[in-house]
């Protein structure tokens, strides 16, 4: 018997074949009477019995040889009418391949039941979903089409499977740099946060993946920072962190590698140990949620905004103390203005904001100094050695959380290409520094750092007093200090009678400790909130530190700035301590005194945007813009009529404030009003 016979009058075909193959199948059949009827049977060599010849039967039993003979699949590691499950449904499946390594995973499925393309790809697609197979094949023994599921939403056309020697990533000839993942960024293509991305996978995968859920995402996030650095060093490479058609085990495998070398280059934020812990088929699920978006801009908003959530998800105690909106910080900067020669530290450091923030304002001055331009991709690219000096050497962060630390030496590693000098340490109980010091374990990771700070030391046995030039913090405001042994060490513990406080108020005590940290002449900003500025009861604070410094300024910031964690009314003092020759000292000076009027957050405290129609006079440079920038990068709510708003030279929308004058695009704002007081009042800092 002939199949060309078996297949008259069906839409299945017989050209996908060889010749050989098909004279196999017809020497195989047997005839077997069925009421009477003398009907066409081979021996399944799956299955092991006898089987009638349909026209699908046959196509699938040539597919069987194309699978052994063609690409050299064993027959041990298929299953035909394999069992698919769609809630309390069943349907079955005609061809599925399992993954070498991982026998109860399905690595490819064949589709042959639909003999037309549309059904049968959508059938194909329905399977590949139910199962997670990464390949799907669907053929009718005429047309033949293969699939790699890329998510469930997505299924890519692929010139062919691999053989059983090889991996789909060995036929697949697509590879990423870094410019396709700038131009087809999932954050702009798709209008998305990364904070959007991790609430899709945590609803998906990680709510019920049994793991903590902030350390597998920073992992993720650590592996995909390395590999666009990386790449963003060596614009031929070809990203590593995405699936280029991997099995979910392969991936896994790919994925650690990446992560170890990552541990291997910026020590000490995991333990030489650390593995990820999600399964194959999570992290696949994850990678795919991440692999499309691009980390890193001309900043670190994207991930900052992706380790606020997870660190307050994470902390469930006091919220939204780590955080500084970044246009806060810049106004900071922008106000103290350090100095590459100049020590900075954050007391408070959280994800290191003011000295990230810091790092950046510098190596603008460095780099315009030697006339190089600042690129889109400022963050991954090499540095002038006196870039990474000034990292390594001048500048310095502290915190008492442990998860901050370490999100916090993260972002200062990348910047520091390796090395950093963030510390894990109680900045108020400076006492028990030494007992933190002995422990090994926290030698391991900290004690290049601790060797660079001891140097700041006013006095070689003491940690008490240092010499920074600038100190910017964020210090949290919520809970007091009990303890007697921490209140006896500090002035603004006491009461005007000279005993000691039972209580003090976590943000008063900072205010003191954080002079310590100055050098005479030194300056600092610090958050505060707005109580302390006009309630009588805090006048001794209010002398204390008319005592020891010069009050520069007085910024009061809106309500919302800090929502929608508090709606804590905040301000933040700029002074400068007293100094003969930088800051000598005078009964009687001006103070710069401004309060912000554009809230730059609605009440629920999503970011508001600069609309062009804001600065008509901007039009021109943003047209020029516009041709250059690259979409924008990131947000926690991107508009969706983009066209209306404006965006700064590197693509990105401009939060509303005014708080400072952004690229030239907006108005003055409170810093350059400070710095023309400044000058007109020749301080120490201003003008170099």
């Amino acid at each position: 018997m002939i199949l060309t016979d078996i297949l008259r009058d069906s839409n299945y075909k017989l050209t996908q074949f060889s010749a050989e193959q098909i004279l196999a199948l017809e020497n195989s059949i047997f005839l077997k009477e069925v009421r009477g009827v003398q009907m066409p049977y081979v021996k399944c060599r799956v299955r092991k019995k006898d089987i009638r010849l349909t026209p699908e039967e046959a196509v699938r039993q040539l597919y069987l040889s194309v699978l052994t003979d063609d690409y050299g699949y064993p027959l041990d590691r298929m299953e035909l009418e394999y069992a698919v499950s769609f809630g309390r449904e069943k349907k079955r499946a005609d061809i599925v391949v399992f993954d070498k390594q991982n026998p109860t995973s399905i690595y490819m499925m064949v589709e042959l039941k639909k003999p037309k393309l549309k059904d049968g790809k959508e059938q194909l697609k329905s399977y590949c979903n139910a199962t997670g197979a990464p390949i799907g094949i669907w053929s009718n023994g005429d047309s033949i089409s293969y699939y790699n599921r890329k998510d469930p939403n997505y299924f890519e056309d692929i010139p062919n499977i691999p053989r059983a020697t090889e991996k789909l990533s060995d036929v697949l000839t697509e590879r990423w740099t870094i410019d396709d993942l700038v131009r087809k960024d999932k954050l702009v293509t798709e209008r998305k946060s990364l904070k959007d991305l991790i609430l899709e996978m945590e609803d998906e995968v990680l709510a019920n993946a049994g793991v903590d859920v902030f350390e597998e995402l920073f992992k993720l996030i650590f592996t995909k920072l390395f590999d666009e650095m990386e790449s963003g060093r060596n614009k031929s490479r070809a990203l590593e962190f995405r699936n280029y058609g991997d099995t979910e085990t392969e991936l896994k495998a790919k994925i650690q590698s990446i992560f170890d070398r990552a541990k291997q280059k910026w020590e000490g934020v995991f333990t030489d140990d650390a593995k990820l812990m999600l399964t194959p088929s999570h992290l696949s699920v994850c990678v795919s949620s991440l692999q499309d978006v691009k980390l890193f801009n001309s900043n670190l908003d994207v991930v900052d905004e992706a380790f606020e959530y997870l660190i307050n998800k994470s902390s469930k105690g006091e919220k939204g103390q780590y955080f500084t909106p970044r246009y806060v910080i810049d106004m900071c900067v922008k106000m103290l203005n350090p100095q590459q020669e100049e020590t900075i530290i954050d007391t408070a450091a959280g994800s290191c904001g003011f000295p990230v923030h810091s790092i950046f304002h510098v190596w603008e001055q460095i780099l315009k100094e030697k006339g190089l331009p600042k690129s889109h991709l400022f963050t991954t690219e090499e540095k002038p050695a006196e870039c990474i000096d000034y990292v390594q050497n001048k500048v310095f962060a502290i915190d008492f959380d442990e998860k901050a630390v370490r999100v916090a030496r993260t972002l200062n590693l990348i910047a520091g290409d390796g090395q950093t000098n963030v510390l894990h340490l109680n900045t108020l109980d400076w006492e028990r520094w030494d007992e933190k010091i002995e422990d090994e374990e926290w030698q391991d990771t900290y004690f290049e750092g601790w060797k660079k700070l001891k140097k700041l030391r006013t006095e070689k046995d003491s940690n008490r007093d240092f010499k920074f030039d600038v100190l910017m913090a964020n210090p949290p405001f919520a809970g007091d200090i009990k303890e007697s042994r921490i209140l006896a060490k500090y002035e603004l513990g006491k009461k005007p009678n000279g005993k000691y406080q039972s209580s003090v108020g976590r943000d008063i005590l900072f205010i003191e400790r954080n002079l310590d940290f100055l050098t005479p002449g030194g300056r600092m900003a610090v958050v505060l909130p707005q109580g302390r500025f006009n309630n009588s009861s805090d006048k001794a604070i209010r002398d204390f530190i008319a005592e020891h410094c010069r009050i520069l300024a007085v910024v009061g910031l809106h309500g919302n700035v800090f929502k929608p964690h508090t709606g804590t009314k905040t301000s933040v003092l700029f002074v400068q301590k007293w100094d003969e020759t930088l800051c000598p000292k005078v009964e009687d000076y001006p103070i710069f005194f401004a309060t912000m009027q554009e809230p730059s957050k609605d009440n629920s405290g999503e970011k508001i945007f600069v609309k062009k129609r804001d600065f008509p006079k901007s039009s021109q440079i943003t047209e020029v813009v516009d041709e250059v920038a690259e979409p924008v990068d990131h947000y926690d709510e991107i508009p969706k009529d983009l066209d209306e708003y404006l965006l700064d030279t590197h693509g990105h929308l401009i939060v509303k404030h005014d708080l400072f004058n952004h690229d030239g695009l907006t108005k003055d704002g409170i810093a350059e009003a400070f710095t023309e007081f400044a000058k007109k009042e020749k301080l120490s800092f201003v003008g170099k």
